[in-house]
């Protein structure tokens, strides 16, 4: 088999493929044996009827039609890998030579993968913000976790901006109550604009007992749309108090003794936060990087595939929301035309960087491996709120393994160019990404060890000492829940 290599394009090529008929005879075999099976000719069996017989039936070129269309793939295949061609997609065959006894001829038409050099990614440098955890963070956090704690204290003064009310609602529209718009011990929260419109400018300044009535749109029922005069009634008029910051809080909220044990413990967890939301930062701001500093052309057919594949996406989430694009493009405040745009230029970066990360593996000689394959298809399960082992099934069965391999591949291939890549923060602190991510790993893997000791722990038979009955009777009760109270330890990290 002889072929020939022509580009057309930097992303597109034709293959001219010669075979002889030696080549093609082992098809044309299993094409007679396939059409013996299949004819019925009376005097012979099915499986048994000779070639000539057929040739004089069916006729050699049918036959010979059907054992080309069986080899084509096979012999474009080894094309391919002659070639050395990273072909894109499906070809567009050509069959331009078919004479009984004589060399096949075709010709392949196919997309490929842009030809381009990956820089010294040494070369290339990104920021990414500070890792350091101040003091105002620990002390954003902590109000966060008193605000859990806080307790509704009844106010006995006039409401303000920002108290808790329990109303009663009732609106009517030209003097008629609305049916569908009476309402009694609301909780409603001054400020926050989750009801009618021109409800808090009225809530403000009353007291318990009080009414006033205002003009508002109706959002909801048979009069939505329509202005309707809203009668609200305060009931009552309460206050957030938060508890103190003191020990006895550290208690309360966590599984330590002291503030100062909470406040450091605080700490430490928003570093590690702030740290893998860095590395994270890292890895994106890297790739951004590199991808800006290679300019390559992408095949416009597989261009269009991606398109398709994310506009197919959208409609489909839109489904599930039963949304209409009409409202979502209103709520991204967006035209038809924008949206479009936006959707083509997201694809062609997605090709684009789907191809040098490729390259990158390719050039790293990066493999996956089970474990890796199998953590990748789990954490996929538990975004899409399925089980591992349908979604293995799934992808088995749809022949989509390879496209999980492929993302695996990608994701260590953008940690590597992290790793690489001369990454500093803010203030100019080179930042070691690989030395980071393993920190990272050996904090996660330390949380999960201590966790399965604890759980194991518990779940031990107790030994039970037997005394003798003299002796039994002045034992003291064993503290059952001692050992319970020590497997809370990470309960309460903050919250990123």
């Amino acid at each position: 088999m002889k072929t020939a290599v022509e580009e057309l394009s930097p992303t597109r090529v034709r293959l001219s493929v010669e075979v002889t008929f030696e080549e093609l005879k082992p098809s044309l075999d299993k094409a007679y044996r396939e059409v013996s099976r299949q004819v019925r000719i009376p005097g012979f069996r099915p499986g048994r009827v000779p070639p000539a017989i057929i040739d004089r039936r069916i006729g050699r070129g049918a036959v010979l039609t059907e054992a080309v269309n069986d080899a084509l793939p096979e012999f474009y295949s080894k094309a391919v890998q002659e070639a050395d061609v990273l072909a894109l997609g499906q070809p567009d065959v050509e069959i331009t030579q078919l004479d009984d006894g004589k060399d096949l001829t075709f010709t392949a038409e196919v997309e490929v993968r842009p030809k381009f050099e990956v820089p010294d990614l040494a070369e290339l440098s990104v920021t990414v913000d500070s890792a350091e955890v101040s003091d105002e963070d620990v002390a954003e956090y902590l109000t966060s976790l008193r605000e859990r704690f806080a307790s509704l204290k009844t106010a006995q003064r006039p409401a303000e901006d920002g108290d808790y009310t329990t109303i009663d609602l009732s609106a009517a529209v030209d003097g008629e109550p609305v049916e569908d718009a009476q309402a009694s011990g609301l909780s409603y929260q001054i400020g926050s604009g989750t009801m009618l419109e021109g409800l808090d400018e009225a809530l403000v300044g009353m007291s318990a007992g009080e009414s006033a009535t205002f003009t508002s749109e109706l959002a909801g029922g048979e009069s939505a749309g329509e202005q309707a005069d809203v009668t609200v009634t305060v009931q009552s008029v309460k206050v957030k108090e938060l508890p103190a910051l003191d020990d006895d809080f550290a208690q309360l909220a966590s599984e330590f003794d002291t503030l100062d044990e909470l406040r450091s413990d605080t700490s430490r967890q928003l570093g590690r936060v702030k740290r893998l939301r860095q590395a994270t930062q890292a890895r994106d701001r890297a790739v951004d990087a590199l991808v800006a500093s290679i300019d390559i052309p992408l095949p416009e057919k597989f261009v269009e595939h991606e398109l398709e594949h994310r506009r197919q996406s959208v409609e489909e989430q839109l489904s599930r929301l039963r949304m209409s694009m009409t409202d979502y493009l209103e709520s991204r405040e967006q035209t038809q035309e924008e949206f479009d745009t936006e959707l083509v230029t997201q694809s062609q970066r997605d090709v684009k960087v789907g191809f040098i990360l490729d390259e990158v593996a390719r050039g790293e000689n990066l493999t996956v491996t089970q474990a890796e394959l199998s953590y990748f298809v789990a954490d996929q399960a538990q975004r899409m709120g399925i089980g591992p082992e349908y979604l293995a099934r799934q992808l088995s069965e749809s022949g989509q393994i390879g496209a999980a391999v492929t993302e695996v591949l990608r994701g260590k291939a953008a940690t590597l160019v992290a790793e690489r890549v001369k990454v500093a923060d803010e203030a100019g602190n080179a930042i070691d990404v690989k030395a980071e991510i393993e920190a990272l790993n050996a904090d996660v893997d330390g949380m999960l060890a201590a966790q399965a000791a604890a759980q194991s722990a518990q779940a031990a038979p107790q030994v039970i000492d037997v005394q003798p009955v003299a002796e039994a009777d002045d034992a003291e009760p064993a503290e059952a829940d001692e050992a319970a109270d020590d497997d809370d330890d990470d309960d309460d990290e903050p919250e990123a």
